[in-house]
């Protein structure tokens, strides 16, 4: 690598400062150069002075021009005359046709104006003849350029505010191109979509070379997962079709009437290890695919009176608190997965409350917000130590207790009920209780479809 990227940035930026000193130096200059001339009016205004001038002139009245004369300074607080220009050469010398053409004894109104000099200059109208000129110092209010400060302060501010902007955005769609490819490419892999590795541009910089080893990584990362995915829909088959014989088998040993007693426990097992099967396969779906579960439109209110109804059955010594409204309608959501999630938990519930306490008590409230409905369960079972709380929804984690006291468990129940609630598009947040036990906040979107207002 030849560092391309960098060569290609430090060029932007050359040619940038070049164009910003030249831009800023030449635009100041024009701006001085369109500040330096006496505005239009101006100009007509002393055009008519150096006529009214000539015309008093002409008309041989001097008191009328010495009065019109001082009424002009006065009025303006300049000095005004009118003067003769009548040069004569010595030594024998002679006045050439383009010096006595030329020849002015201060500046014409359509000239330029020294900006920079403190004194106004001696404005020059010629009269007739050229050999009497009316002279008058500029009037300050005539004088241009008084906002020439305030334009260079601009131009050396704007030229090179606009210009860095112009640098700036040049390189951030340089280096951006590339970045967004490599984030789309990277939503789309997180998503489970195929990687096409079509790239928008080709580039032969340090960019190009990390999308060109994006590529192969995310082809061969999109590989493994089709290789994962292709041996979990075997393993289910092959895995399945064993236990679903031994379960025949099962049935039609316990048929016979000499049957050993060993059966009822092998039963167990298999049933135990089938679950087990199916939870771990459809866990590993959830967790890889992240498919969102949405096209039930049903009330949870129905769904959690019938899920209570079979651990009630279950736990019968259980109390219960609930609070829950006469309707909780949810649209685009799947009643299979969310009755699954909400299963676990609630057993769950009921097995720790009754591990621990003479009276196992459960509270469950469904609470409706603007745009999602809020469901918690609590129980008054031991709770979970705080270290051990992060760790609640990872597969096959268990906690000591839970070991003891339920030994057949497999750990994926918190797990896959996370995953289920994920793919409605719900969330659940789990904490100890100041007042005791283990407590569920499980939040739900009214419309999963539009989950993006929770």
């Amino acid at each position: 690598m030849k560092q391309r990227l960098l060569w290609k940035l430090c060029g932007v930026v050359a040619v940038g400062g070049i164009t910003l000193v030249l831009a800023t130096s030449l635009l100041e200059k024009w701006a001085e150069r369109q500040m330096s001339v006496i505005a239009p009016q101006h100009q007509r205004t002393l055009a008519a002075w150096g006529a009214k001038a000539e015309a008093l002139y002409n008309a041989g009245d001097e008191e009328a021009l010495a009065a019109w004369l001082e009424a002009l300074q006065a009025q303006e607080d300049t000095w005004a005359a009118v003067v003769t220009s009548n040069v004569t050469p010595l030594a024998g010398g002679t006045l050439s046709a383009q010096f006595q053409e030329g020849y002015r004894l201060g500046r014409l109104i359509e000239w330029p104006i020294h900006l920079y000099f403190a004194d106004n200059p001696i404005m020059d109208i010629t009269f007739d003849g050229g050999y009497r000129h009316f002279l008058i110092t500029l009037p300050q209010r005539m004088r241009p350029g008084s906002h020439l400060n305030k334009v260079i302060w601009l131009v050396n501010g704007l030229i090179p505010l606009l210009t860095l902007l112009a640098i700036a955005w040049l390189l951030y769609r340089h280096i951006m191109g590339p970045l967004r490819y490599l984030r789309d490419a990277t939503q789309a892999l997180a998503d489970g979509q195929p990687h096409s590795a079509v790239q928008p541009t080709r580039r032969d910089d340090e960019l190009g070379e990390l999308i060109a080893r994006f590529d192969g990584m995310a082809l061969k990362t999109q590989g493994t997962i089709t290789a994962q995915r292709q041996l979990l829909a075997d393993l289910s088959h092959e895995i399945r079709a064993p236990l679903t014989r031994l379960s025949l088998a099962i049935g039609q040993m316990k048929a016979t009437p000499d049957s050993p007693p060993q059966l009822t426990r092998l039963e167990q097992e298999s049933q135990q290890m089938r679950q087990l099967v199916n939870d771990a396969l459809t866990l590993a779906w959830l967790t890889h695919e992240s498919p969102t579960l949405g096209s039930d439109t049903f009330d949870l209110v129905d769904l959690l009176d019938a899920l209570m109804d079979d651990v009630r059955f279950e736990y019968p010594e259980h109390q219960w608190h609930v609070e829950l409204p006469d309707s909780a309608l949810l649209e685009n959501s799947s009643q299979r997965a969310l009755a699954q999630a909400l299963e676990n938990l609630l057993r769950n519930a009921c097995h720790y409350s009754s591990s621990v306490c003479q009276t196992p008590t459960l509270y469950l409230s469904l609470r409706q917000q603007k745009h999602h409905y809020q469901l918690t369960l609590r129980d008054n079972g031991p709770g979970v130590e705080e270290a051990q709380l992060a760790h609640l929804f990872t597969p096959f984690y268990r906690t000591p207790d839970a070991r003891q006291t339920r030994p057949e468990g497999t750990g994926l129940g918190l797990a896959l009920a996370l995953r289920q609630i994920n793919a409605v598009r719900g969330e659940i947040a789990t904490r100890n209780h100041p007042a005791g036990g283990l407590e569920h906040t499980i939040t739900l979107p009214k419309d999963a479809a539009d989950s993006n207002e929770m």
